[in-house]
């Protein structure tokens, strides 16, 4: 098992057993730092700084009994904020008809990079309009990907 499949697999019944939606996580591994990155929300009023305390702590507790990752490390709990991460296909299923930006592990047709509206979304494939083409990838293609609204249109709603 990899140190990110142990990770989700520790952190992710701890967020739920305290009421929040564990949204995912980023694990990131480089010689001098490695960072732990959690992402929770809870519904219908988001999170706030004490929140992301109290889960950290949390956190902090267990993967000091569990050890799962070597060495030192940072752990971060933060809100998935406007430009959501998006982890899993359920994820990609409740943003269709929003515009997402998703970046994956090898090219296709030499782009690593692909932004568009989300058409469809099953467990095995996202299907993407980009600039009126359609684009089917495999979620196993994907390294990850992010909600990318239109900030234009959120800021005249608000005015």
């Amino acid at each position: 098992m990899s140190v990110l499949d142990e990770l989700n697999r520790l952190i992710r019944p701890a967020v739920e057993a305290l009421g929040f939606e564990f949204v995912g996580l980023e694990y990131v591994s480089n010689p001098k730092n490695r960072l732990i990155r959690v992402y929770i929300d809870r519904e219908p009023d988001g999170i706030g700084v004490e929140d992301c305390a109290e889960v950290s702590g949390e956190i902090s507790a267990l993967l000091d009994v569990e050890d799962p990752v070597s060495g030192q490390y940072s752990l971060e709990v933060s809100s998935p904020g406007i430009e959501r991460p998006l982890f899993e296909p359920e994820h990609y299923r409740r943003c269709i008809g929003e515009e997402v930006l998703v970046h994956l592990h090898a090219p296709i047709d030499r782009r690593r990079k692909f932004r568009g509206r989300v058409v469809d979304a099953d467990d095995s494939k996202l299907v993407l309009d980009v600039d009126g083409d359609s684009v089917e990838l495999a979620f196993e293609q994907l390294r990850r990907g992010n909600l990318k609204p239109d900030m234009d249109a959120l800021l005249a709603q608000q005015g």
